[in-house]
């Protein structure tokens, strides 16, 4: 299962995402998590020292090779160049498996706190001006538009923050969005743009509230969010001891048991892989037309394979 943690700057969706990561890892979970923030701050969350750097390869660092591999000997793409982020798999692409002994996962997975994580990587100087974030999250797109994921198994993405996911079909990569909100009028801003533009599209969306300090910041959300309100975590002291590198002492018992509930909910989302695939195809023949077909020099919308089905069923067939 495909999970992602959104919400505004600041809300603490880089914590939660490190925090949910862990809880799964340590109950024996296949997990892998993906810091797609622009900020990259999840492998200090899960542990990192501050003067220890992820020495692992950024998946954006490696795209064109990711492309090559992912292509295999898919006739409708002829070369890397023609791979955009959106080009789903088809006849004679090679299909991931979480954590597969493969070109995708073995150079970019390294372990911090526990947890398998793979990075999209930060701007560099000569992105500066020249560039946006989304070309380096087409990395991430491209490896979630052919992992095969099964039950039990979780990706879990920190996003970037605000509604910016919306600028690319990456939104509908996932089985849940948990959108972190915190009891502020601003957060709540940002809630009411994803809540409206995901509905849009059938994606599920539910509401962490984060920073909870007591019965006035709970009925706040509470008034504001509705049923979209999931579960909440309360203003913790374990939480900011690890951030000011203290490693003592334990999350607090409401804390863990609101991870608990993010995950039952999770699990209790069924797998919808003609969703996954119909999707797929409508946002990379969106950004065919808008201006992948331009940027190559080809008609993309070629490259959708008509006989091709997503998940466990095309293993055998297409791997």
């Amino acid at each position: 299962m495909r999970v992602a943690f959104v919400g505004k700057g600041g809300s603490g969706k880089t914590t939660l995402s490190a925090l949910f990561a862990r809880r799964l890892a340590r109950s024996g979970a296949p997990v892998v998590a993906i810091d797609g923030d622009i900020n990259q701050h999840l492998a200090h969350a899960l542990g990192l020292a501050e003067d220890e750097l992820f020495t692992a390869p950024a998946l954006s660092s490696r795209t064109g090779e990711i492309k090559d591999y992912l292509r295999g000997t898919n006739p409708r793409i002829a070369s890397r160049a023609a791979m955009v982020k959106t080009t789903p798999p088809g006849h004679g692409s090679r299909l991931l498996r979480l954590l597969g002994d493969d070109e995708v996962h073995s150079p970019h997975v390294q372990v911090v706190g526990g947890v398998p994580m793979m990075v999209t990587g930060a701007f560099a100087e000569s992105d500066l001006g020249v560039a946006c974030y989304h070309s380096k999250l087409g990395a991430v797109e491209l490896y979630l538009n052919h992992l095969v994921d099964g039950p039990g198994e979780y990706v879990v993405v920190d996003m970037t923050a605000g509604a910016d996911a919306f600028a690319s079909g990456l939104f509908t990569r996932f089985d849940m969005t948990f959108l972190v909100v915190e009891p502020t009028r601003k957060s709540l801003s940002v809630y009411r743009q994803y809540r409206d533009h995901a509905a849009e599209f059938g994606i599920p969306v539910a509401v962490v509230g984060n920073k909870v300090t007591g019965a006035d910041d709970l009925a706040f959300l509470r008034e504001r969010v509705g049923e979209d309100l999931l579960t909440h975590c309360e203003l913790s002291a374990y939480v900011r001891a690890q951030e000011q590198g203290r490693g003592d002492g334990e999350l607090e018992a409401h804390n863990s048991r609101a991870l608990d509930r993010l995950r039952t909910a999770v699990d209790a989302r069924g797998k919808d892989w003609d969703a996954f695939q119909r999707h797929a195809v409508e946002f990379h023949l969106r950004n065919a037309t808008a201006w992948a077909d331009a940027a190559t020099g080809q008609d993309l919308a070629a490259q959708v394979d008509p006989d091709f089905r997503h998940g466990p069923a095309a293993l055998p067939a297409f791997a």
